[in-house]
């Protein structure tokens, strides 16, 4: 069935594509509008398709200028206009009522109402677009071709098809700012992918939802409890912000509980001259035991002759590098550079876009064979530094690239597309990085022959191993990789010498070390926590929060409110500084991507899950000061109005009009308590108790016949005299409405099974509050219960 669905998207996308041509050739179109992420792509594009002959004019933006020429389209001459955006166009936000922070209970925000708007900044780039537009009759979607590109090319198609709905949409789809790339992409347009774009709007809703209301609890909880400490701190959280500072402080309190373990070994050494010098290992390796440890020395000391068991010699190779995907990127520029993360990412980008290498955002690691590797070799052959590399291979057969399995079958792998040497700073030493290990790869292992000599002692084994480098093939252009020639001398087998020296050393195991940069990025892949494209971002967030720090040597060390944070919420018994609920979400991230998955279905059941665990936190909140008190002292007592004001409001039953939860509230005035809508202000409906009622709580038991499951059930405590002599003053009721005294009391009135009004005063939706009648007597002021005629 999937095979089917997957076949028929296939064909429904090339007929979608044929009859998209038709249609435009049938309708002579005369201008299209073109659209990349980023001016300098568009700058770079623009040069491409009109050979240098593009005219540039200004736009309402001042950073993003206008590039006109003409072009062969769809088999007919037209007029490009083509222009940019930078990154996002339009921004999600809580609609006005949930944007200030002291506006609601931060749980609220896992339902309130959020909306896709433009900001001030980027409204002249709308401007430009929506100005535009209006003179052609077709739209080309050039932004970056990964999850985020695809949905900047839904925000540009909304924005164009507000102003004009009949534009006809297409995608053009390419992985390099080069002149095959860009006319290969030109000749193969399809449609934009609704999928990729939906995943986009599922994280950037959840991102929003969930730190925006961990975040506010957080920051207007701890500071108030520490005041001294946090008040002017913003205490963030992110559901991927806090799995990566979990790593960190994991590793830490590792270190921490490390207990070392004394062992002991022997070790053997051997000068058959001045010169030489040769150490065996043991093969044993280690013992923990001393005893057994020094048994085995005096065995040797004993009978200290070592005999040559074998000597044997093979080929050995050093194996040329894989070809580069983003997270090794990341990851070696971090170890063999000492470029951030979050630099080399930037200073990719900008490589990119200036056309000299292929997109950075790949999660491949082999490389097409459509690709001409000849070609992209002979470009750095007039290289002072690697020129001279780069032409024997291609003396000696060509690129041979070593490949591996990986393949997003989006992008190729990161190589350079254009020689220059016109860099400078950080950005020269990335782009010659990213060549010498393009060249690396497409060149040969290192040879050698490494000759390994095994001797006894006292039936005691050890080894000791030779390398020599015979061809040095790619090391030659990759500084990077350390190979040496290690000299043995020459051994025979069964011949006897005596040993310089026969020692038992003795030795500690070591603790692990802090993670550094690279290591957190690996650690982040593992897990599915956030994407290539997030890691740097991730990190860089934890490091600004204080959260996490560095040493001198660049490991990460986590700070007092880092610690704090994970230890608290670990207590709770959410480990959400472990990465299974980021990893679950980016799983079905993918799945809405390849259509797998719905999207609204996804949104509701990771809102759902991650509501739950910020109710629970709540409620748990004092783990949170106890923990934090650890390092930053003792918590400060908070009165039982602020800490009313901090709890969650339990659900008490669905909302009849939206289906949303109702929650008990406080009156304003502080004279009474209503049942409203968590939707308020787009839902109104509410219950409104009368000033006959002085107290109401939700209880735990649920009524087994109102619906929709669950309505829970309310205590309720009445004023002395306004109910009948015959009725307890305080009792459980149901609202849902299958209770006939309660009902009667409160003067209820239900409808489809929900309530509409209620009590002396009924709130109708729009604000008035008319007063109710008695059903016996017609009078205002009271119910049939509590009626003078009736009772």
């Amino acid at each position: 069935m999937n095979v089917l669905f997957r076949s028929l998207r296939v064909i429904g996308s090339r007929f979608y594509r044929q009859i998209s041509v038709n249609m435009i050739r049938r309708t002579q179109i005369k201008k299209v509008l073109c659209v990349a992420e980023k001016n300098d792509a568009a700058k770079g594009i623009a040069e491409i398709m009109s050979n240098g002959r593009s005219r540039r004019r200004e736009g309402y933006s001042v950073y993003n200028k206008i590039y006109e020429y003409e072009y062969n389209l769809f088999g007919q001459n037209v007029a490009v206009c083509m222009t940019s955006v930078s990154g996002h166009l339009l921004s999600l936000e809580f609609k006005a009522p949930f944007q200030k922070w002291h506006s609601c209970n931060p749980v609220l925000l896992f339902d309130a109402e959020v909306e896709k708007y433009c900001p001030e900044n980027f409204i002249p780039i709308k401007r430009t677009l929506e100005r535009e537009v209006r003179q052609c009759q077709a739209l080309v979607i050039w932004t970056d071709c990964d999850r985020e590109g695809e949905n900047i090319g839904f925000e540009i198609i909304d924005v164009c098809k507000a102003v004009k709905p009949n534009i006809q949409v297409f995608r053009a789809r390419f992985s390099e700012i080069t002149p095959n790339s860009i006319r290969r992409a030109c000749e193969t347009l399809t449609e934009p992918d609704i999928n990729i774009s939906d995943a986009v709007d599922v994280r950037q809703e959840l991102d929003l939802r969930i730190g925006a209301s961990f975040t506010r609890f957080q920051t207007l909880r701890l500071q108030k409890i520490f005041p001294e400490s946090l008040s002017d701190q913003l205490i963030s959280y992110g559901s991927c912000q806090f799995p990566t500072l979990g790593f960190v402080v994991e590793r830490f309190k590792a270190i921490q509980a490390f207990v070392p373990e004394t062992f002991f070994k022997i070790k053997v050494v051997h000068e058959p001259n001045e010169e030489e010098s040769v150490e065996f290992s043991w093969k044993r390796h280690r013992l923990f035991s001393h005893t057994a440890c020094l048994v085995l020395y005096q065995m040797c000391m004993e009978d200290p002759m070592a005999k040559v068991i074998s000597v044997t010699s093979k080929p050995k190779s050093k194996w040329r590098p894989l070809p580069l995907d983003t997270v090794e990127l990341e990851k070696l520029a971090s170890r063999k550079l000492r470029i951030s993360a979050k630099e080399t990412m930037k200073i990719a980008e900008k490589l990119y876009t200036q056309g000299f290498i292929s997109y950075p955002r790949t999660e491949t690691n082999m490389f097409p064979q459509n690709l001409n590797l000849t070609m992209l070799v002979e470009q750095q052959t007039q290289d002072n530094e690697w020129g001279n590399f780069a032409q024997r291979i291609l003396e000696s057969g060509g690129p041979t690239p070593r490949n591996g399995n990986k393949s997003d079958k989006a992008h190729p792998p990161i190589h350079p597309t254009k020689y220059t040497n016109s860099l400078q700073g950080n950005e020269k030493r990335l782009y010659e990085f990213i060549v010498r290990h393009f060249l690396a790869c497409c060149s040969k292992d290192a040879q050698g022959q490494e000759v390994t000599v095994e001797i006894e002692i006292a039936e005691e084994r050890f080894s000791a191993s030779g390398l020599t480098i015979i061809a040095r093939n790619y090391l030659e252009v990759y500084p990077y990789d350390k190979w040496y020639n290690k000299v043995i001398p020459l051994y025979t087998a069964d011949t006897m010498f005596q040993p310089t020296a026969i020692e038992m050393v003795e030795g500690q195991t070591s603790p692990p070390q802090l993670l550094t940069e690279a290591d957190l990025i690996s650690l982040m892949e593992k897990h599915g926590i956030g994407t290539d494209a997030t890691h740097a971002e991730h990190i860089e967030t934890i490091k600004s929060r204080m959260y996490v720090g560095l040493t001198a040597d660049q490991r990460f060390l986590p700070g007092e409110l880092g610690m704090g944070l994970v230890e608290g919420y670990n207590s709770m018994g959410y480990e959400m500084s472990k990465p299974d609920l980021r990893a679950e979400l980016e799983a079905d991230l993918k799945l809405v991507s390849e259509g797998r998955k719905d999207k609204a279905s996804v949104l509701s059941y990771h809102v759902a899950k991650y509501k739950a665990v910020f109710i629970e936190s709540v409620r748990k909140a004092k783990k949170l000061d106890e923990a934090l008190s650890n390092y930053l002292g003792p918590a400060q007592e908070i009165t039982e109005q602020e800490q009313g004001e901090m709890e969650i409001p339990l659900p008490v039953r669905k909302c009849p009009q939206c289906n949303r939860d109702m929650v008990l509230k406080k009156k304003k005035d502080g004279t009474g308590m209503f049942l409203s809508c968590m939707g308020y202000p787009a839902c109104k409906a509410a219950v409104w108790f009368p000033d006959t009622v002085l107290e109401v709580s939700r209880d735990e038991s649920v009524c087994p016949t109102c619906r929709p499951h669950p309505v829970h059930m309310l205590k309720l405590k009445f004023k002395r005299g306004s109910l009948p002599p015959t009725m307890p003053l305080e009792f459980v009721g149901c609202i849902g409405g299958c209770d006939e005294t309660l009902r009667e009391v409160l003067n209820l009135k239900y409808i489809r099974g929900g309530v509409a009004d209620s009590g002396s005063r009924a709130h109708n939706g729009s604000g008035s509050n008319q007063p109710r009648t008695c059903g016996i007597c017609h009078e205002p002021g009271h119910t049939r219960v509590t009626c003078p005629q009736g009772t």
